[in-house]
């Protein structure tokens, strides 16, 4: 076997260690935070009115003592199958092609010499997994929005039976598979910048943290704390890029556009609503993102032993 030959599969190697390690990251986390997400969701929804009587509770510690006596312990997993379906490849490919673009941009760099083309490579190599990744998830992401907001239009009738019909609808009656990336774009923006943030924050953090300890691994609570530092960071710094990709996904469907591309949409936003409407939900999203730096911890522990 030739050189080249026996890079390309090392390479397949490395994608495939990433993909499956990612994916099964993001289950074990999700899974581990299932009974918060469902108590979370029963205390949001709990008010709304249904065909059967609501069930009130008084709290988080009061939702789970009676949501175990009344459905069982089992009952705290409820749903979690369908969030571990999304979960597995938003997490593989993302990990993988992280770890992948590192052989591109970082692998080759002495990170004690050369620290600021470490932290770049890094960065770097965040920002193309996460634009590659997207490429494959947005018509996922996108369905799931179009989805979010139709259930809440009570008034007019749903449009989307479910996320197979959503897809159906859009691609037979929004213009076929461009339909399923309308707003892509700027929704690239959000993710490449995003994503870039975070890893340059992390993977630079956690070398430069290795080298001072004299290890090559970091346990796993510094990983965590690592990963929740630097996805708040990149959370709110990137907020309002996600607000307008958000708006822009909500503008396909309509025959009546409020805005003409992501600059447009900038522009009225900051005009006739101002800077504060661009971090609206900002501080909720960066809690919900705990979860997303619990999986690279998890991640990382898995390395250890694999």
């Amino acid at each position: 076997m030739n050189a080249h030959s026996s890079n390309s599969v090392n390479v397949n190697t490395q994608l495939l260690k990433g993909f499956c390690m990612g994916g099964l990251a993001g289950v074990i986390t999700k899974t581990t935070v299932a009974p918060i997400d469902r108590v979370k969701l029963v205390l949001q929804l709990q008010a709304v009115p249904c065909n059967v009587q609501a069930q009130q509770y008084g709290g988080i510690v009061d939702c789970f003592r009676k949501l175990c006596a009344e459905e069982g312990v089992k009952s705290l997993w409820r749903g979690n199958s369908a969030t571990v379906v999304r979960t597995f490849p938003s997490n593989a490919m993302n990990l993988a092609f992280r770890d992948l673009y590192r052989t591109v941009f970082v692998n080759h760099v002495d990170r004690k010499k050369y620290p600021t083309r470490f932290a770049l490579g890094n960065t770097l190599a965040g920002g193309a997994a996460g634009a590659t990744a997207l490429v494959f998830l947005y018509p996922l992401d996108f369905a799931r929005t179009r989805l979010a907001v139709d259930s809440a239009k009570h008034s007019q009738g749903q449009r989307f039976n479910g996320i197979v019909h959503c897809f159906r609808t859009i691609l037979l009656s929004e213009g076929g598979v461009h339909g399923l990336y309308k707003g892509f774009c700027a929704s690239l923006q959000f993710t490449m910048i995003s994503r870039a943030v975070f890893f340059g924050i992390f993977d630079t953090a956690r070398a430069y943290l290795m080298d001072k300890s004299k290890t090559d691994q970091l346990s796993f609570m510094a990983n965590w704390c690592l990963a929740q530092s630097a996805v708040i960071t990149s959370s709110f710094m990137c907020y309002p890029l996600d607000t307008v990709r958000r708006r822009l996904m909500l503008e396909s469907g309509k025959k009546v556009k409020t805005y003409k591309n992501s600059l447009d949409c900038w522009k009225k936003i900051l005009k006739n609503e101002s800077v504060p409407a661009l971090y609206k939900g900002a501080l909720s999203n960066s809690l919900r993102c705990t979860s997303g730096a619990m999986v690279l911890a998890v991640y990382y522990e898995m390395v250890k032993y694999i």
